[in-house]
């Protein structure tokens, strides 16, 4: 029998920390407004679009995530590719295409043009939101299902490594095309420049700390000592981070509960079918059950933190995209909790059918 795997305390009652922020900014959104608008108003220079509040945060959050990823071990997933194949298949084809459909037709088609129910350049800003959330593969928090799924770590390790890389190249492009699609034009300056913020900087300095600290005192000091450290310093970003976004968007979500609940069906559609996706191809291809489901597990979730600094940076800390990124995080942890429970559920099943690689 499998011994039911257990998070540490933060982790646990993560759902819980996400509402106690929502609550905590919203409030602050309301009872500090001139406050709030000041700390929207913050940029890395004249017209950058980069808030220094929001930037910081999120460096705060990657970079611990930057400093245990080994680039050097991706060549061991090459002796096993078709579970990396699949992984990236979903996340760079399947996943931004599937998001964008389901945008045009729940929120630019069904609740837009048919019911009213949302004025259309607005249904057009909530579709890019959705397209900027689903175009950047989960990279913190797969960490986490992994290990509720009794995931392969290393293979785990070499997945985000390498979807952090073609992030790099592919995020942009991805959301600039799709979201024209939709009628909506995005900068390429802006892009570009959020992708070298949010990415490119924290990637760079996390591989290059890794390679020299671990050069200087070796790994295990780097693994038992220093990142540790960073722990506490993730985590309280991360708080920081989600109240300060919740505090941006209070007006929003207060006048908008409606649109939330209406954002929130093809966001859960999304993470139930790529996962659902993911895990069945593995299964089809033989895939091993513990690189499957952390495998199925980034194909449906999103690197939310990005998607909301670039959503801010992109269209502003009140606009309609943001506040589709905002119900990302709202939706995706307890909806992302139970496809770790189904995954776990389901290993017998999937064992059945015998295993090739």
């Amino acid at each position: 029998m499998n011994t039911a795997k257990r998070l540490d305390f933060f982790e646990r009652y993560l759902s819980l920390w996400v509402l106690a922020c929502m609550v905590a900014g919203v409030a602050l959104g309301k009872l500090a407004p001139g406050l709030t608008s000041t700390i929207s108003r913050w940029e890395f220079g004249q017209g950058s679009q980069v808030n220094v509040a929001i930037a910081v945060l999120i460096w705060l959050m990657i970079y611990p995530m930057m400093l245990k990823i080994d680039f050097g071990g991706i060549h061991g997933v090459f002796a096993r590719p078709k579970g990396l194949l699949v992984t990236l298949f979903v996340n760079w084809v399947v996943k931004p295409l599937s998001m964008a459909a389901l945008g045009w037709i729940f929120i630019q088609g069904l609740f837009s043009q048919t019911l009213g129910w949302i004025e259309p350049t607005t249904a057009a800003n909530y579709v890019a939101g959705l397209i900027i959330l689903a175009a950047a593969p989960c990279t913190a928090m797969v960490f986490v299902w992994s290990y509720l799924t009794d995931g392969d770590s290393t293979y785990t390790l070499a997945q985000v490594a390498i979807n952090d890389l073609i992030m790099v190249f592919a995020f942009a492009p991805i959301v600039m095309v799709l979201a024209g699609v939709s009628g909506v034009h995005i900068p390429a300056q802006v892009l570009i420049t959020s992708v070298v913020v949010f990415i490119v900087v924290p990637l760079a300095a996390g591989w290059l700390s890794r390679v020299a600290l671990i050069k200087a005192k070796g790994l295990r000091w780097f693994e038992e000592t220093f990142l540790p450290k960073f722990r506490p310093v993730a985590i309280l970003a991360l708080l920081a981070t989600l109240t300060l976004i919740f505090a941006f968007q209070a007006e929003n979500i207060l006048k908008n509960w409606v649109a939330v609940l209406l954002l929130a069906i093809p966001i859960t559609i999304q993470v139930y079918f790529n996962s659902g996706l993911t895990y069945g191809l593995m299964r089809f291809f033989g895939v091993r059950h513990n690189v499957a489901t952390p495998g199925a597990l980034i194909g449906a979730s999103n690197f939310f933190e990005l998607a909301v600094a670039v959503a801010i940076t992109l269209f502003g800390p009140t606009s309609p995209a943001a506040l589709a990124t905002v119900v990302g995080v709202l939706v995706e942890v307890p909806v992302m909790l139970s496809v770790c429970r189904i995954c776990v559920q389901s290993r017998d099943w999937y064992q059945q059918k015998p295993t090739l690689s």
